[in-house]
């Protein structure tokens, strides 16, 4: 008998003994644009924008409603409105079962959530896609809640604020929700006809029957760095021309420089922005208490901002002259 007869053949192990982790999850984040590792709390104290490159990531509803109003000022409107899934539409997986699961995930009932607010003691009604719900498609329960928005503003003559996250109509509830487009609309339009201003943000992604809707309709169109807007895909009208489509092609950069939006914001300014419009725009035809019509400390503490920056600045170019 050889010597090496007696030797054991290496297995391998079925199970991989696995240590238990002491890094909580979620504790830091990857982004998407240049790779950095980002905790999550410096990535929400900086409003889901990345502090190396700018790149702005995705906000809940409830990340959006606390970055546009005043700390405890937001007073929620027909929250209690659910779909009824009307065509018991039934795929992979039962409609009824997937709203459940979303509303378990997101802590929302649906895709949108509206309320009246204040922006530096300006009123005003605030409307949010929540993304994470069915990808914020909009339902008869989405559109039922943007026209209250509108009528709400209309009845108070008071603005009105969207901000888009949308990736369309919702397949699961068909025509009913093909509906909704012309209903807002018609919504809108008696907003409009009282010369009460509707203020439209346009932030990653916001495209299908959304886009083609109340979305791209504002007095006064903003948007976020970066933001997909569009109807149909990039990919999907590439396939369908058979042509390239050029760089950047419906991204709000791409928009701003061809006249379908007016303006990009940073979200750190976003607010200061739309207080600023809404004074604007609602002066004359909204009903604002006097109180109301002094700059908000957050334009007052903006512009400070930049004098004391402009001095910094200054002193900076002398010393090196």
């Amino acid at each position: 008998m050889a010597w090496f007869d007696d030797l054991k053949t290496p297995r391998i192990k079925s199970q991989v003994s696995q240590r238990a982790s002491r890094v909580p999850e979620g504790l830091w984040v990857k982004c998407t644009s240049c790779g950095e590792i980002l905790q999550s709390k410096i990535l929400k104290d900086c409003l889901q924008v990345c502090p190396e490159c700018s790149f702005h990531f995705r906000m809940t509803a409830a990340e959006r409603i606390r970055s546009l109003t005043d700390e405890g000022s937001f007073e929620e409107i027909a929250e209690d409105l659910v779909s009824t899934d009307p065509l018991e539409f039934d795929d992979r997986k039962p409609y009824r079962d997937r709203l459940r699961a979303a509303a378990v995930s997101t802590g929302v009932r649906d895709a949108f959530v509206i309320g009246k607010a204040q922006l530096g003691g300006l009123p005003y009604f605030l409307g949010v896609f929540e993304f994470k719900f069915m990808g914020g498609s909009m339902g008869v329960v989405v559109g039922e809640k943007v026209t209250r928005l509108f009528e709400r503003a209309a009845a108070e003559k008071l603005p009105a604020v969207v901000v888009s996250s949308s990736g369309g109509a919702r397949m699961q509830e068909g025509i009913l929700s093909l509906m909704q487009m012309a209903k807002t609309t018609s919504a809108l339009q008696r907003l409009r006809e009282m010369g009460v201003p509707y203020i439209s943000i346009l932030s990653d992604p916001t495209t299908g029957g959304v886009a083609a809707s109340f979305a791209m309709l504002g007095d006064v169109i903003l948007a976020e760095p970066g933001a997909l807007v569009g109807f149909a895909g990039p990919r999907v009208i590439q396939q369908t021309i058979r042509q390239s489509l050029p760089e950047g092609f419906q991204r709000s950069e791409f928009l701003v420089r061809h006249g379908f939006v007016d303006r990009i914001v940073q979200r750190k300014d976003l607010a200061t922005e739309l207080r600023s419009w809404m004074w604007r725009l609602g002066r004359q035809n909204c009903e604002f208490e006097p109180s109301v019509v002094r700059p908000s400390s957050r334009e007052s503490g903006t512009s400070s901002v930049s004098k004391r920056t402009k001095k910094v600045a200054s002193k900076k170019s002398k010393s090196k002259g």
